[in-house]
């Protein structure tokens, strides 16, 4: 990689694995040592070292334990941020998030989705007021092309035990920016993120020698801030309805979660 051509920048590596010597730690100490190797700044969580609590409770929204109320959660958790009421540990997360030009996301795919350590990291971390809802004084809805997070690039990269057909086009386990929909476009794209498409290890129980998927993870690392993202559809420019359903005149007929792809990014003209 140039360095003159990809400057510096603040990536910040989010990981979930409870042990310290496997492939998933491992490629993860691989995957810091390359960053910093180009000049990146690199901030950590590694969720199991730190030992973080994934739990959403009503102390999160301000509220005793038990509650004295009914906790709303969006409201409440809202509330606790823009007020500075939250947990120092959820607030520490958040200032490394807006410090971050760039998030990779790493774990190893158990039962088709996230750790429950870290899917309570997203729980917890992105709460309404601080990467999504609506901006108070002009009502601009804080979404995809609109979101918080608009300029900021997040890769998956995880590790999976399915064999690399399976999760191809015809692959029985699903094609993989389908498979992580939910986190790709739901999660990333929703709050503003340009997506890089997955990298993803398959048969990596059956892996013995590390080495070439390390070097195969650098060299997506060295695209972090060049590669195309994935072309999800922008909401407010006219491919969607008031209902969040795909307009009439867009592909019409079709189905499924391959019709959110194929626009180009229209950033800055929404209303």
């Amino acid at each position: 990689m140039d360095i003159l051509e990809n400057p510096p920048r603040t990536v910040l590596w989010l990981s979930a694995h409870p042990e310290p010597r496997s492939l998933t730690a491992e490629l993860r100490t691989r995957g810091l040592e390359h960053l910093r190797s180009q000049g990146h700044r690199v901030l950590e969580s590694d969720l199991y070292a730190q030992g973080w609590d994934p739990v959403l409770r009503a102390a999160d929204g301000g509220l005793s334990d038990p509650p004295e109320r009914r906790f709303r959660v969006s409201e409440d958790t809202r509330a606790a941020h823009l007020a500075g009421r939250q947990d120092p540990a959820v607030a520490r997360e958040q200032e490394k998030l807006l410090a971050a030009d760039a998030l990779v996301v790493q774990f190893p795919l158990w039962w088709y989705g996230m750790p429950a350590i870290l899917k309570g990291w997203f729980d917890r971390v992105l709460v309404s007021g601080f990467a999504f809802g609506t901006d108070p004084v002009t009502g601009r809805r804080l979404r995809f092309e609109q979101g918080p997070f608009v300029g900021k690039r997040a890769l998956v990269a995880l590790t999976l035990g399915d064999r690399p057909a399976a999760i191809g086009p015809r692959g029985k386990s699903g094609e993989l920016t389908e498979l992580l929909f939910g986190l790709l476009h739901g999660t990333f794209a929703y709050t503003g993120f340009d997506v890089l498409p997955p990298w993803a290890l398959p048969s990596a129980d059956r892996l013995e020698d590390a080495g070439p998927a390390a070097e195969d993870l650098e060299a997506r690392l060295d695209g972090l801030y060049s590669e195309a993202p994935l072309p999800y559809r922008p909401q407010f420019t006219g491919d969607y309805t008031e209902k969040w359903e795909l307009a009439p005149h867009v592909r019409p007929g079709e189905k499924g979660l391959s019709i959110h792809l194929d626009a180009p990014h229209r950033r800055g003209d929404a209303a």
